[in-house]
């Protein structure tokens, strides 16, 4: 038995659990990445090494340390349609397996800056290592997942991004005490510490076999049988029903192009019918919308608003390091609810508890604006606050953004199609990034007012707009997208009358078997 396939070796729950492991490894590089270069712009020996500060560590050049952080997001989009474009045609694995190598190789070039431009390409090469990670590992996550668990089964692994986060926070915390944080060693190893996962995921992810869906698409039926019944612990009537309708939207697959992306965004791309420019834009909106719930600005903004609340410096670290850490907790809870309530459900219950949050959030900040001698009574209930954020967040937005983008486009175009998702984040992200200095500039605290609102309209926006795609094959999926009307409506009436995949296309799992025993007399 070959390195390659060992996977033949391990039982139903062995392989299941080395699948999640290494793409809980993959998800975690993204969340450390993330968070990594909080603790690096505060590091003056680096600050003094890019040129965008003084030896003291007060950052001069904005703008040039903004660059060299946003640029990486750019990175992201590119890897992400590319690595989705390769996933797409040579697999799953070795699109993973591509991304890792890119994010090793940036890591390293990113730990070794000698100057600005340096750690400009550095950035670059490590987002499109990042963003072929971040497309591909939910892609793999929701082919090899049941139904019934997909959700749950992504909300785990997307734990790890927290995890990412946290340790990126608590590891800066740590090494700020090395000589009181005048050190190369204080920005250098957290820079370098993202190369241990990447180098993790190359030696281990050729071990995993490639999505069934993927090698049905690539017409290695064989192949995709025999994983789809390692997966799923044995043939049964069920597994067999879902082979079926897996072949069945096989024998559709086309092979993609990234020009046909292109056009997919002003709805001229695909197959007649299939609304794919309606699939892509949906994508990208439920991420810019989660990235203005506030997110960004809670993350980003957490230690100024605990300093206004007159904490003190080091609790200030330790609350701020809590608030990466709670996001875990919610990620947890994520995973246990996102199957049993719907997708639907946690976005608008989300979007209604981020509402209250940034509401109560704002008026207690008010209150303390209005009444200073009280500030430090009001904040205990301020931070609170905070905290419950992130919690509602991780619970709901945090996860179900990344996984609907992997549920709605058909097999021999998912990964790619996840580009439009990690498109929005780059996209939100960056945007919410650019523009929350000046908003707390001009509106200061207020800004959560701001929040309150948006999310507010995120409620009927997803009533009205976004499917539901839980407890729902991946291949039944597409009968949502069957209509012309963009209404949640129209698309449930679709679902009810085009969900059974094989009687759509006039097909049957006997069909199937006749096929295969008409095949084997013919050899």
């Amino acid at each position: 038995m070959g390195y390659t396939t060992l996977w033949r070796g391990l039982s139903a729950r062995q392989l299941n659990i080395f699948i999640q492991t290494f793409s809980l490894i993959s998800i975690f590089f993204e969340g450390y990445d993330q968070g990594v270069m909080g603790g690096v712009n505060a590091a003056p020996y680096y600050v003094t090494e890019v040129g965008i500060g003084g030896p003291d560590g007060v950052v001069t050049n904005t703008v040039h340390q903004g660059g060299i952080v946003s640029i990486y997001y750019l990175g992201c989009i590119v890897g992400c349609f590319v690595g989705g474009w390769l996933a797409d045609r040579i697999g799953r694995i070795n699109g993973l397996f591509l991304g890792a190598i890119f994010a090793l190789i940036g890591g390293a070039l990113q730990a070794a800056t000698q100057s600005s431009n340096f750690i400009l390409v550095a950035r670059i090469v490590t987002g499109l290592g990042t963003g072929a990670l971040t497309g591909i590992t939910p892609v793999l996550i929701s082919e090899t997942s049941t139904a019934n668990h997909r959700g749950g089964y992504l909300g785990y692994v997307f734990i790890a991004n927290y995890l990412g986060i946290s340790i990126a926070y608590w590891l800066s915390f740590g090494l700020a005490f090395v000589n009181q944080g005048y050190s190369d060693i204080r920005w250098r190893f957290l820079l370098g510490f993202q190369c241990i996962p990447a180098l993790f995921l190359l030696m281990g992810i050729k071990m995993l076999p490639d999505s069934p869906r993927y090698l049905a698409s690539k017409g290695r039926v064989e192949e995709a049988k025999e994983v789809l019944t390692k997966v799923r612990g044995g043939w049964t009537d069920e597994v067999e029903r879902e082979f079926s309708e897996i072949m069945a939207v096989a024998l559709e697959s086309e092979k993609s192009s990234p020009i046909r992306f292109a056009k997919i965004l002003v709805g001229r791309g695909g197959k007649p019918g299939a609304h794919l420019g309606r699939r892509a834009w949906l994508c990208i909106w439920l991420q810019i919308m989660a990235s203005w719930t506030g997110i960004t600005a809670v993350t980003a903004y957490s230690p100024v608003l605990l300093s206004k609340a007159g904490y003190s410096s080091l609790t200030q670290n330790g609350l701020a390091g809590g608030l990466n850490t709670i996001g875990i907790v919610g990620t947890i809870i994520s995973a246990h609810i996102v199957d049993r309530l719907g997708r639907r459900a946690c976005l608008m219950g989300g979007a209604a508890g981020l509402f209250a949050v940034n509401l109560i959030a704002a008026s207690l900040y008010e209150a303390s604006r209005h009444n200073p001698g009280n500030a430090i009574h009001y904040a205990p209930a301020a931070v609170t606050m905070l905290f419950l954020f992130n919690l509602v967040y991780a619970a709901t937005w945090g996860t179900v953004a990344f996984l609907i983008p992997t549920e709605i486009w058909s097999s021999d175009m998912r990964a790619q199609g996840n580009g439009f998702g990690i498109t929005g984040w780059a996209i939100g992200v960056g945007w919410t990034v650019l523009v929350n200095p000046i908003m707390f500039a001009s509106l200061e605290n207020r800004t959560y007012f701001l929040f309150a609102g948006l999310n507010l309209m995120w409620i009927p926006i997803i009533y009205l707009l976004y499917p539901e795609t839980a407890d729902r094959s991946l291949e039944s999926i597409e009968a949502l997208f069957s209509t012309s009307s963009p209404l949640n409506s129209s698309m449930e009436a679709a679902y009810r009358a085009h969900s059974d995949v094989l009687a759509t296309r006039g097909l049957s799992v006997a069909s199937f078997k006749e096929a295969k025993a008409a095949s084997q007399e013919s050899v």
